[in-house]
């Protein structure tokens, strides 16, 4: 790994994901003698961040003059935290923006596996990447092509260990930091019972996906993938308050605009886990509509080749939709994303997709991806310790070598902008590591 030679940064780290990426980053930089802070508000963080901490005890509504202190107190010049959307982080960027501090924004990544967001200032809804296609056209024009994929590892066991060690941690601490509300709706003992229910449902109905993927493929259908109910996308960057919302605001237009010989397919995502069955949710009101013939249910099942082989994909805002995208199928967007883009996705109304669904324009989703990787993806994931250390060296080389991740005192001479990204991400690309 290159030595970073620059002038001495200030970090301050706040909630990360569950698991250790945010420790191991924090150590990384500590030895490249950058000083690093951290602000812990559960016992989930307090657990994910072994070494020397603050504890915020406090209320939210004393949290902005707080934060501001700590800022201007301990002279950070950087604020890395994971989610935008959490009431938390949204008040510390705003008060972090006065001071000028840099913010560096993690999230699930835009495209995935084998990537992770990271963004200046907001991710999805409070990106600042341009919407304009002759905008993007144009920036992708001076750039490289998009890098190789490092493949990386993934286990869903990892990911479930790291998630219930935080999520008990924060359980079982809760009288240590008696102001905190999750950003998350509902409590650990709920989502048990949910994962619960789940696994009751799939070992009781398991064939029933069988029959529904049969069904699908006799007559053209549209594919509505579903979203966490908790997930903050849904209740930040989109009209509606929850994904049962959604999903009947979906079935009355299809109802009442769709062409008579279509299907909807409606795929529940992977991590759901309410006690609510979904199944039997869409089949009641697919019923009072008239449409139960045509709409079909499925809890499981290959997202990718269930987006390519459809009319069309809708979504609220999720990264699914780019699934469809890249295949040459017209995707409709209900809330707000990064990819909803003239000459991308459908512009207009829901009700008009159903019979003239407009494909994506190839020229601008290539500039789109070509752009997007270069200043808003970086390589790794959060689920094995490879994943990890790949995404701790494309972190390390996007903060110290791309411009717009670094304090402007600090921003080297040589090249800028998203050039300058582009290569620095080819490097990252060329050079990590790939092993399980």
């Amino acid at each position: 790994m290159k030595n970073f030679s620059f002038a001495k940064r200030r970090f301050l780290f706040l909630q990360g994901p569950p698991g250790p990426f945010f420790w191991l980053l924090a150590q990384e930089l500590e030895q490249r003698g950058h000083p690093v802070f951290r602000i812990n508000f559960n016992g989930g963080d307090r657990r994910d961040w072994p070494g020397e901490a603050v504890n915020y005890r406090g209320s939210r509504t004393n949290w902005n003059r707080y934060i501001d202190r700590f800022i201007r107190d301990n002279k950070i010049t950087d604020i890395l935290l994971f989610g935008d959307c959490r009431p938390l982080h949204m008040a510390a960027h705003g008060m972090a923006k006065l001071r000028g501090i840099n913010i560096h924004v993690f999230e699930e990544g835009y495209i995935r596996p084998h990537w992770v967001t990271m963004e200046p200032d907001g991710v999805n809804g409070y990106s600042t990447l341009t919407r304009d296609p002759a905008v993007l056209i144009d920036q992708a024009a001076h750039l490289p092509p998009i890098p190789p994929v490092i493949e990386i590892s993934s286990s869903f066991k990892r990911r479930m260990r790291d998630a219930l060690r935080y999520y008990l941690a924060d359980w079982f601490n809760r009288w240590r930091y008696p102001h905190y509300l999750s950003h998350r709706h509902g409590y650990l003992v709920i989502e048990a019972l949910g994962w619960g229910a789940k696994y009751l449902r799939q070992a009781l109905h398991g064939n029933r996906d069988a029959e529904a993927l049969a069904r699908v493929g006799e007559m053209p259908y549209f594919l509505f993938p579903l979203q966490l109910n908790s997930d903050f996308q849904i209740r930040e960057h989109s009209p509606f308050s929850s994904m049962y919302d959604a999903v009947l605001y979906v079935l009355e237009s299809f109802t009442h605009q769709s062409p008579e010989r279509t299907m909807l397919v409606i795929k529940e995502h992977p991590l759901d886990c309410q006690i609510r069955s979904w199944r039997r949710f869409i089949a009641h009101h697919a019923r009072r509509l008239g449409i139960e013939d045509r709409v079909v249910h499925i809890a499981d099942g290959d997202l990718q080749a269930l987006a390519e082989g459809s009319a069309g994909l809708v979504t609220v805002n999720s990264t699914s939709g780019t699934l469809g995208l890249c295949a040459g199928v017209p995707v409709f967007v209900l809330g707000t994303a990064i990819y909803d883009i003239p000459g991308i996705t459908h512009q207009g109304v829901l009700d008009e997709f159903w019979r003239a669904p407009q494909p994506p324009q190839r020229k601008v989703y290539d500039a789109f991806q070509r752009v997007l990787h270069a200043r808003c993806l970086i390589s790794g994931g959060f689920a094995s310790e490879s994943a990890i250390k790949t995404l701790i060296r494309s972190t390390l080389i996007r903060l110290f070598e791309d411009p717009a991740h670094m304090p402007m005192r600090v921003v080297p001479a040589s090249p800028s902008g998203l050039h300058a990204a582009a290569e620095v991400f080819t490097s990252a690309s060329s050079s990590g590591s790939a092993s399980g």
